[in-house]
């Protein structure tokens, strides 16, 4: 799949002559969607199939090529366009600029460093540095991509991270302020998560969660996943540390990094995520689908039940050929709830077919939370009631 985008004056018949032209390279329109300001401006964008490679850049050259035929006869030459791959749909490669909405030239979500003031660093990665930080007096959490780092792989999964980011808007999904696009400066605003990550309370804190506190955690990543889901997007690499709290108990589904828009034919392969957590069908390089997720989260579901790190006695590679040679899996406590410990047994199947989807596993989270007398939904927002960000506060206890 590619999305391809032409953006030109609007002209009388330009989209049965675009559709002519994609016709004439080989490629089958599976989406058409055509844009036009009140000033004459007109965006074209097609979602195709057809093309034999994964690679862009042959097809961005055979479109020239039928562009500059025909271009004379009827088109201005302002005409632009771009291609992207299904697996890098991103908006910027050669040409960032891209990333801004036609018309006036900007964009709503394309953030003014001047309004951006850094505070402290929360976290530091091989390619990336996470600061605290405001923009325009909202507290915000601001990745930033190292200058020395930005390779055209790096800066196309930057892209592709926002491309989603952009699109989402759920309680239980970190929310997206917007993105610096220009490179070398390159970095992506989000909300503040004041409570920082499950995987830091657990193991850093060592902290534990009580079944109540632990369901409610349960019910939020598998809204947020479910809303991902709904809308063709598969995280691809869900665990504890890609799950923030807020100041109100709330914890929502973060790092796109490697997430994508999923496939029509829902083919996708290449080894993501984190070995630990990933599923057997993504370590294999096989096909694999939004199930991979529902794998992941079992993983997860055993970490909040255990506090524990999987497979915490093998590296992460000898953890990884477990999974796919011996059908490995993290051991569940005695003590679990038997519906809890069923669910897991289901999220990790080695057939991703005989996983259920987030929607059923919401229901079985929140049955769960009212066999043990709480719903599962509203929060207390009294931090001394005993909700896990308030034992959070007080450390290890």
């Amino acid at each position: 799949m590619h999305e391809i985008t032409f953006s030109t004056d609007d002209k009388p018949k330009l989209l049965s002559q675009l559709t002519s032209l994609l016709a004439e390279v080989g490629l089958n329109i599976q989406e058409a969607h055509a844009f036009s300001t009140v000033d004459g401006y007109s965006l074209d964008v097609f979602v195709v199939d057809g093309w034999p490679y994964e690679e862009t850049e042959r097809l961005r050259f055979a479109l020239a090529k039928d562009v500059l035929k025909i271009e004379k006869q009827s088109w201005p030459n302002q005409l632009s366009f771009s291609s992207l791959g299904e697996h890098d749909q991103s908006l910027i490669k050669s040409e960032p600029d891209l990333l801004t909405i036609p018309g006036d030239g900007t964009d709503v979500w394309e953030i003014d460093p001047r309004f951006l003031k850094f505070e402290s660093k929360i976290a530091s990665g091989s390619y990336g540095d996470l600061y605290r930080g405001t923009y325009r007096t909202q507290e915000v959490a601001i990745k930033v991509l190292k200058a020395e780092c930005v390779s055209s792989d790096v800066q196309r999964e930057f892209a592709q991270e926002v491309y989603i980011m952009r699109k989402v808007r759920h309680k239980n999904v970190v929310q997206f302020i917007g993105a610096c696009t220009k490179p070398p400066s390159l970095c992506i605003v989000t909300e503040y998560m004041s409570g920082g990550s499950v995987y830091d309370y657990l193991h850093k804190l060592k902290g534990t969660f009580k079944l109540p506190s632990l369901l409610k955690v349960a019910i939020d990543i598998s809204k947020g996943m479910n809303y991902l889901h709904q809308h063709n997007i598969i995280h691809r690499d869900l665990k504890a540390a890609n799950l923030l709290m807020d100041e109100n108990e709330v914890v929502k589904v973060a790092d796109f990094g490697v997430a994508r828009v999923k496939a029509q034919t829902g083919v996708m392969t290449a080894e993501t995520g984190t070995y630990r957590w990933m599923a057997p069908e993504v370590i294999e390089h096989k096909s694999y689908d939004h199930k991979a997720d529902v794998f992941s989260f079992g993983i997860v579901l055993w970490e909040l039940l255990t506090g524990k790190l999987p497979y915490e006695y093998l590296t992460p590679l000898q953890a990884a050929v477990g999974v796919v040679q011996k059908g490995l899996r993290p051991t569940i406590p005695k003590q679990a709830h038997p519906k809890l410990a069923e669910l897991l047994e289901r999220c990790w199947r080695c057939d991703p077919t005989l996983r259920p989807d987030f929607s059923v596993i919401t229901e079985i989270l929140q049955q769960i939370a009212k066999e043990v007398g709480d719903a599962g939904e509203d929060r207390h927002k009294d931090k001394s009631s005993g909700g896990f960000l308030s034992i959070l506060r007080r450390g290890h206890h």
